[in-house]
């Protein structure tokens, strides 16, 4: 018997719930929303060339790859394409299609450096490698129970108050400039030299899931000095999307203080499960979340292929 034919085609709103569904398929720690999908293929920033291909079998969407431009960054040439498909219906060519769908896109709008994040777990590795992709640095997922006591606060220095990111809300630049300064040190193959305000206001602070009320600041005598991002599935899981401290407020505790504050909040709230991802290089970050009580649940490597360039 014959599988039905594949067909790889662009997303439409109607598709949402079956792309997340791919997406977070044995995949828990993966914290992401129907709005989010819809947003994210809503958005117009004609310098991302962001795409999102799905995969598509008897009439059913059964995985997608999500790509685009690497935008924030003085190098030239990087993009990104990550996708999954359902278990029942790999190992039949949707994710190889998927993947060369978004490779043509990219190569066809000046990307040379494709990265792509793979599980860490043999069959996953193997087919990026069958694809033509290095395997490089290795991210681990950490998951906390919520319902557990978090540990005792540490005392708060003089002059620092944790404040929710509603205060900034018509006017989130001072969280920016925390973003901007901390991400040039994030782990990574690319350069975040050069992020800008008005591609993070319609990316991070845009972002439907993200939740203003558990996105704490730590404030120094009135100047933000650090966050950590908070973005939830309005129903019980938490992601910490980012924690950032600007490079002069370092090694006093706050990202430690603002991350326990929110995830304090969340869990209050009731929102029972709290996720995160850090670069295996991040021993700070790796340190202050062994000590909120993550532990990992997971783990990805990323690959990366050089794309021949397309020229009409």
């Amino acid at each position: 018997m014959t599988s039905p034919p594949l067909t790889i085609r662009e997303f439409r709103p109607e598709d949402a719930e079956a792309v997340v569904a791919a997406h977070q398929a044995g995949r828990e720690h993966l914290v992401m929303t129907a709005a989010a999908m819809v947003w994210l293929n809503d958005r117009h920033n004609p310098d991302e060339h962001f795409r999102t291909f799905v995969a598509e079998t008897d009439g059913r969407v059964v995985g997608a790859v999500r790509c685009g431009l690497v935008l924030g960054t003085t190098a030239r040439g990087a993009g990104y394409a990550n996708g999954s498909v359902l278990p029942g219906f790999r190992r039949l060519g949707a994710a190889t299609a998927l993947l060369a769908a978004a490779e043509r896109h990219l190569a066809e709008h000046g990307v040379t450096e494709l990265y792509t994040w793979l599980d860490d777990e043999p069959a996953s590795l193997a087919f990026g490698a069958a694809r033509g992709y290095e395997i490089g640095r290795a991210a681990q997922f950490g998951g906390l129970d919520l319902t557990r006591p978090l540990p005792p606060a540490p005392a708060r220095p003089a002059g620092v108050e944790l404040r929710p990111a509603t205060d900034w809300a018509a006017d989130p630049r001072p969280l920016f400039l925390v973003e901007a300064d901390a991400i040039r040190d994030e782990p990574g193959e690319v350069p975040m030299d050069a992020l800008e305000y008005e591609n993070w206001l319609r990316s991070d602070w845009a972002w439907p899931d993200l939740d203003l009320g558990l996105t704490v600041v730590a404030v120094v005598d009135g100047e933000p000095a650090a966050f950590t991002m908070a973005k939830t599935d309005g129903v019980d899981r938490y992601w910490s999307a980012f924690t950032a401290c600007r490079r002069e407020f370092r090694g006093r505790g706050l990202s430690k203080l603002a991350k326990r504050e929110s995830l304090r909040l969340a869990a209050a709230a009731g929102y029972r499960s709290a996720y995160t991802s850090n670069d295996e290089t991040n021993a700070p970050m790796l340190a202050i979340n062994e000590w909120l009580g993550y532990e990992r649940c997971a783990g990805e490597r990323k690959g990366i292929k050089r794309l021949q360039q397309h020229f009409g």
